[in-house]
């Protein structure tokens, strides 16, 4: 349902076994007396999936399966039907199916195990892990796809995101981001030049039918650092349905007018089954509560195509491509041309260069990036046992920055850099019997970064290449009450970095760097009650430094800042413990409590210096790289209470504190502790109206106290509150089902900055915005 997450733990059944009764009618006047049954098992396990439910699309009535996942859906009529297959914390799976006479469909469902016990605040709820995180499903994504990945993540406790103004951010997960984070794009870790705040990731979230923040065992499976946490951008497999489907969406926004248009087609053909996709965006300046925020649109053009090929039951094979470009403003007033201008910049009520009028115009400075990506993927199921999964993934990726220049030379990039990144991965997997299944891997990853010489203007950071190999397992196991899981995982990093000298004369200065790296962690979720869950997490993570954070030298143009790397700089080593409890009672309220608490020996950190450099670019603040002992402690908390089926109270409330312990003062760029509540009311579907809803909803992000005056260029902005509303409703009609929704953020135009905006030094942030949505599904 829209409007935000959902947890649809206390109407799944109702909803699905009414219709039960339903089906005895549908026959009458006609001679329909075939039927469809079958069996549900998890395709891991082979546990029965107890009370899926199973919907027929054609006559608009479910059944729920038993407890030993059987279902039967008699008195059906020889036709043709999409029947879809829904399990909490399955993928769905929908199936065609040219019925003319009984049929036995056996089904077996894909569950996210490797999200770990994830507390789905949408529509599901995985049993299958003993750590907590949340996703996003696909209904959800559509609706508010104009934004970008990150801020579509907001929505879930305990992920934030760092900003760059308007169009450019990057999740946090409890209190950790950037290099700490991985992003999995359909199963290849995302590479690009992912070490800046400025850089949002290169991913159209029209490809995603599912969003999901997942730590625990389950995350060292990943390449990548999962030190903070690993996001999971999956598309889902292609159904076997011989019919052409898709959908077509298009959304307006007032704020930046901006335009969203996305076109999605997908059919399974006799020779392969096919999927492609199409987005653009276009935006032009966004508004602050009073002055627009100048130079500050932008251009997205995004294609995907996938391919998946079965050439048995037991060997199929999946190929999937995708091209992302796009080209962001960056507010004009962030970049100052001498030291006096750049004081009076910072903290002014309205920036420097503001005009008084809109426009779609995207002028210097600006960032241009293209991002390819090619995965190829074979799976060989040996048994039932034993599966083989062989993987290569290939990313290109081109990054250009613009600077106001002189002597007109400001169609000349400042920045510009390309990036091969070549992946491969061979996974076995086995399953036991009595539930408990073994995954090992073993990957390789090469990166190749070259600055491109066009730039007249010594590289922010260096070229390099890297060489990763690495080796994992993880072993699971679930009893009648209890779950446990152990992984482990080894990664041996060699860096090769060519920078020039900052002192003069010039010199090409070449270094080495090995880093080695192991990861343990270990969890387990135990049924203290039926409607009490335990869980708890426990690991240690080691991560190398990155680049940027060794050889950063220069301007970095996004976050209009000259930033600093530090040669010296050691692995950092964590240790995180998390423990969560999850109450349903009645189906009716659901809570969710989680608490953890992570050391970090080394914390890298971007300190802001009391420092301001002038340069022939401009004048700008100066930023290190430190690094120290700290820890981050926090809470998450979730309340979700149905009285009724037409209505859902949600609220969300996160406490976070990052303290640098080894000199005694707070972290800085930690989230602010905040709080967020909605009231969701569901009208009942008419003959040919479905799906309708209204929604309100506020959140409130408190002032960043845990900050000493020092620390920061200028203080913490104050706590702020943001209202919301929406609402949507669909119309069945003779092919196709038509969606029209409504979104309203910060309705009060509110002014207020935010702490983990790196552009709140210059300017206010988002005022008022309305959406309005329109799908076409067939």
């Amino acid at each position: 349902m829209p409007g935000g997450a959902h947890f649809y733990m206390s109407s799944f059944r109702t909803f699905f076994l009414f219709p039960f009764f339903l089906f005895p009618l549908l026959g009458i006047g006609q001679n329909c007396t075939l039927k469809i049954q079958g069996k549900l098992t998890d395709e891991g396990t082979g546990i029965p999936m107890a009370y899926a439910t199973v919907y027929v699309e054609e006559v608009q009535a479910g059944v729920a399966a038993d407890s030993s996942g059987n279902y039967s859906i008699p008195n059906l009529c020889a036709s043709s039907y999409h029947i879809q297959y829904r399990h909490i914390g399955c993928e769905a799976k929908t199936i065609f199916v040219d019925l003319r006479k009984d049929t036995t469909i056996n089904v077996r469902m894909h569950h996210h195990d490797e999200l770990v016990d994830e507390v789905v605040i949408h529509e599901a709820h995985d049993d299958h892990g003993a750590q907590a995180s949340v996703s996003i499903q696909k209904e959800q994504i559509s609706e508010i796809a104009n934004k970008d990945l990150s801020e579509m993540l907001e929505s879930m406790t305990g992920v934030s995101a760092i900003k760059t103004g308007a169009g450019i951010s990057k999740p946090v997960i409890h209190g950790l981001s950037g290099n700490r984070v991985t992003i999995l794009n359909n199963g290849i870790a995302q590479s690009g030049q992912q070490w800046g705040n400025d850089h949002a990731p290169e991913i159209d979230p029209y490809v995603a039918d599912h969003l999901s923040v997942i730590k625990g065992a389950g995350a060292l499976a990943y390449m990548g650092s999962s030190l903070g946490g690993v996001v999971l951008v999956e598309p889902a497999d292609i159904g076997n349905d011989p019919h052409l489907h898709g959908d077509v969406n298009y959304i307006f926004q007032t704020n930046g007018l901006g335009h969203t248009v996305n076109a999605k087609l997908e059919k399974h053909d006799k020779w392969a089954a096919w999927r492609i996709s199409g987005t653009a965006k276009v935006f032009g300046d966004h508004t602050a509560p009073s002055y627009y925020l100048t130079n500050t649109g932008k251009r997205e053009f995004n294609g995907a195509l996938q391919l998946e090929k079965k050439f048995s039951s037991k060997w199929n094979m999946k190929l999937y491509y995708s091209e992302f470009f796009t080209e962001i403003g960056v507010l004009r007033g962030s970049h100052i041309g001498n030291l006096t201008d750049l004081e009076q910049a910072i903290g002014r009520d309205e920036p420097f260069f503001t005009e008084d009028h809109f426009s779609y115009s995207i002028n210097a400075p600006k960032q241009q990036v293209q991002h390819h990506l090619l995965k190829l993927e074979s799976n060989h199921i040996f048994n039932e046992h034993q599966s083989l999964h062989i993987r290569y993934g290939g990313q290109l990726n081109n990054r250009k920055e613009f600077d106001i220049r002189r002597g007109e030379r400001t169609d000349i990039p400042a920045l510009s850099l390309s990036q091969w990144d070549q992946f491969g991965e061979v996974l076995y997997r086995h399953f036991f019997d009595h539930g408990s299944r073994l995954k090992t891997g073993a990957q390789f990853k090469f990166v190749d970064n070259t600055n491109n010489p066009e730039t007249g203007i010594l590289p922010l950071i260096p070229d390099y290449r890297s060489y990763q190999t690495a080796a994992f397992a993880i072993y699971q196991k679930e009893e009648k009450r209890a779950f446990y899981e152990f992984g482990a995982r080894y990664d041996f990093t060699h860096l090769q970095a060519v920078t020039i000298s900052s002192s003069l004369p010039r010199k090409i200065e070449r270094f080495d760097h090995n880093f080695h790296n192991y990861s343990l962690s270990a969890g387990f979720r135990y049924e203290l009650l039926r409607n009490l869950k335990l869980n708890f997490d426990a690991g240690h993570v080691l991560r190398s430094p990155q680049v940027n954070e060794l050889y950063s030298q220069g301007l970095h143009q996004g976050v209009a800042g000259i930033e600093e790397g530090n040669r010296n700089l050691k692995n950092e080593r964590s240790i995180k413990t998390v423990l969560s409890l999850d109450w349903n009672v009645k189906n009716k309220l659901f809570v969710q409590a989680l608490g953890y608490y992570q050391y970090i020996k080394n914390f890298i950190y971007l300190q802001p210096e009391d420092e301001f450099r002038l340069t022939i670019r401009g004048a700008f603040p100066l930023f290190t790289y430190n690094q120290t002992d700290a820890t981050i402690a926090g809470a998450d908390l979730l309340v979700s209470y149905e009285p009724i089926e037409s209505i859902r109270l949600l609220a969300k409330y996160s406490f976070l504190q990052g303290d640098d312990i080894s000199n005694e003062q707070p972290l800085v760029y930690m989230p602010s502790n905040n709080l967020f509540g909605s009231f969701s009311y569901s009208i009942k579907d008419g003959e040919k109206r479905k799906n309708t809803s209204v929604s309100v909803n506020g959140r409130y992000v408190f002032k960043q106290t845990n900050l000493n005056a020092d620390q920061d260029l200028l203080p913490p902005p104050n706590g702020y509150f943001l209202l919301g509303a929406s609402a949507g409703m669909s119309f069945k009609l003779k092919k196709a089902t038509l969606r029209l929704s409504l979104n309203g953020e910060n309705l009060l135009n509110t002014r207020y900055r935010d702490y983990l905006n790196r552009q709140r030094y210059f300017a206010d942030d988002l005022g008022w915005n309305l959406s309005v949505r329109t799908n076409v599904t067939f």
